[in-house]
């Protein structure tokens, strides 16, 4: 009987686990050449947005990212149609809508068939189908570890943009998915996964972002981004400083896919959450022990996270009705008060 391979076995990441710290991220980007003067370039580098936006001068604006990681699940198509799903995520995060995908593939060809590698490429194909656009093409290479990802374009009319640095004080905060995928991913590739547990982190990853073209054309979304990499404190930790503002926000058990004590009795640790939690501390001014630990495991293909101003929650609330998402606010956002710490967990 052949032994099934198990993908997360040839990678020492997992998904977006798998991101650079932002203040190594930060060195990496440090540049001694004067800054590109682009007038057209509407949202670049500077703002660490979800994608880059380029104004086409007709209303409309076509958006630009790419995205990949190395295995997050053990079954090659479903790594493929998560790497995928969680790509286009990122043209959703910005109010847009995805036209095209082209494939990035690295393929460790000494230690897994190629036949493997079709299969995610077949589930990154998959995503592409759910998301309407073709995967138009790409680019492979040999490398030490399997790798798979797109580079997305999208477009989106100029007045529907949104970005992550654009919320504003008095507005609630939204989740359009539930919180725990980093701990199941981390328990899998440990091999202490429970059966019954096996499907929820994949499901949630599996699921399109969509819902974000359609906020968009909400003006009172003031500000959108996904949570990813850093973790939902992570996100905040960085939106929040660069705004200028304070957030408030708490996570109820409802809205945790991973809180089952079989799971944490392991005392099982995902890679990115000390320094994730270095980066939240500075603002949070907690420690280890505190709530905030719980924040800061890393989401691969997580949820829309979504500023409102309060004069269009009826409007919000109804879309998401429509979409079959039944939303409570996880947070708030205010105005800093001197001495007090940017995050504050409820």
């Amino acid at each position: 009987m052949e032994t099934p391979i198990r993908m997360t076995e040839y990678s020492h990441g997992s998904g977006c686990g798998c991101k650079i710290a932002p203040a190594v991220l930060d060195v990496i980007l440090h540049s001694q050449l004067p800054p590109d003067v682009c007038d057209a370039l509407l949202v670049g580098n500077s703002s660490r947005d979800d994608a880059a936006v380029y104004d086409l001068g007709n209303g409309k604006a076509v958006i630009s990212t790419t995205d990949f990681f190395m295995p997050i699940v053990d079954d090659p198509f479903t790594f493929g149609r998560i790497a995928a799903t969680n790509a286009i995520s990122d043209v959703y995060a910005m109010g847009g809508k995805p036209i095209m995908a082209i494939a990035i593939f690295g393929w460790p060809l000494d230690k897994l068939p190629p036949e493997v590698g079709r299969e995610v490429v077949e589930g990154g194909r998959k995503a592409c189908q759910d998301a309407g656009i073709p995967l138009a093409g790409g680019h492979s290479i040999d490398a030490p570890e399997p790798i798979f990802g797109l580079a997305v374009t999208g477009i989106v009319q100029t007045r529907h943009l949104k970005q992550n640095s654009t919320a504003q004080a008095g507005c609630k905060l939204y989740l359009t998915k539930p919180l725990g995928i980093g701990i199941l991913t981390t328990a899998q590739k440990r091999k202490v996964l429970l059966p019954e547990h096996s499907n929820l982190a994949i499901d949630t990853m599996c699921r399109m972002n969509s819902i974000g073209a359609q906020f968009g054309e909400i003006p009172a979304v003031t500000a959108l981004t996904d949570v990813t990499g850093f973790g939902l404190g992570g996100t905040f930790a960085r939106n929040v400083r660069r705004q200028r503002l304070a957030s408030s926000y708490s996570v109820r058990p409802s809205a945790g896919i991973a809180t089952h004590p079989p799971i944490f009795r392991h005392g099982l640790l995902t890679g990115r959450r000390t320094t994730q939690f270095r980066q939240l501390r500075l603002c949070a001014g907690g420690n280890d022990r505190t709530p905030a630990a719980n924040h800061l495991r890393p989401q691969t293909s997580g949820g829309l996270l979504v500023a409102l101003a309060p004069e269009g929650e009826a409007e919000f609330l109804a879309v998401c009705q429509q979409a079959g998402l039944d939303l409570q606010p996880i947070g708030y956002l205010r105005e800093p008060v001197a001495g007090n710490a940017l995050i504050t967990l409820e």
